[in-house]
């Protein structure tokens, strides 16, 4: 029988308590969509309402435009940041060492700063009045578009945002997984007559798939998560904009700060962690019948 390991035990119960006190508890709150919540009588208390706040979120007219704006935006980002992040990722291995740093450096800096931040940048550049892009088009005798009351910009905008933020965390991730190849399997292949173009779809692609796929499932996974920040700040939470720009994330804030109808804001809350939690299985069985050794459980 194995000794006890305390000094380990011990070196785990703050993670251990981090995930009790942030996973595992506030799981009491499932009962929360099911409620007519009253703050006087607390939620044990709340009269029970089953299904109705679902029901009242499912029949408005938002419902549809959220679940909408949230799949394809979030369909869209992991489609992008995966080509153009494998592409860079590939392109950057053929650099040398040293100008390596330097452009791993430029693209991965955008990734620490907050969407608080960028949401001024961008309003200096598309600002109606004296945006950078308004005042070109003024010069041109042309009349500038108010892009914060135009929800079609919207489309190209967010992508790009999303791109500029993210791209230099996954290029970093894979090109981490490149420097892991074996240098004598790019070395044969060269002797064996093997060209840029052949090695990298030979060698180093199908060695990132692995990675690829997890990282896909990952975000399958919270493909019914927003990046409220994002969506919030960037569009200055513009009603004009909504058609485009409104997520569930956004949704549910602005229940909770209008309406104060915390039950039917649960309800939506938990119509996008149980989505999420049934596509990760749908997509993680999927690459199983693929590739077993992709899945990931």
């Amino acid at each position: 029988m194995k000794k006890m390991n305390w000094g380990l035990f011990v070196l785990g119960i703050p993670g251990m308590v981090f995930l009790l006190a942030f996973y595992y508890v506030p799981l009491f709150g499932l009962i929360i969509p099911f409620k007519r919540m009253d703050y006087a009588k607390g939620i044990l208390k709340s009269p029970w309402v089953g299904f109705k706040n679902f029901e009242f979120f499912f029949k408005s007219q938002d419902a549809f435009r959220i679940t909408r704006n949230t799949l394809v935006l979030n369909f869209t980002f992991i489609i992008l940041v995966l080509v153009i992040s494998v592409a860079l990722a590939l392109l950057l291995f053929e650099l040398p060492r040293g100008q390596v740093k330097i452009y791993q450096t430029c693209l991965f800096v955008p990734y620490f700063i907050s969407w608080v931040v960028a949401s001024y940048v961008l309003y200096a550049i598309i600002n109606p009045t004296l945006g950078l892009i308004p005042m070109i088009y003024k010069n041109l005798d042309l009349s500038p578009p108010d892009f914060y009351f135009t929800a079609a910009y919207w489309k190209m905008i967010l992508p790009v945002s999303y791109l500029w933020k993210n791209l230099g965390y996954n290029i970093l991730l894979y090109y981490a997984a490149l420097m892991s190849i074996d240098a004598n399997q790019f070395e044969a292949a060269a002797i064996d007559g093997a060209n840029k173009l052949q090695i990298t779809f030979r060698i180093s692609i199908p060695f990132l798939v692995p990675l690829i796929t997890l990282l896909v499932i990952l975000n399958i996974g919270r493909i019914f998560y927003a990046d409220f920040g994002m969506f919030y700040f960037l569009t200055r939470d513009s009603g004009r904009l909504y058609p485009v720009t409104d997520v569930i994330d956004t949704y549910v804030y602005r229940a909770l700060r209008i309406t104060g109808d915390i039950g039917m804001a649960s309800a939506a809350g938990l119509y996008q962690s149980a989505v999420g939690f049934v596509l990760v299985l749908c997509s993680n069985l999927i690459v199983r019948r693929i590739n077993r050794e992709s899945a990931v459980f």
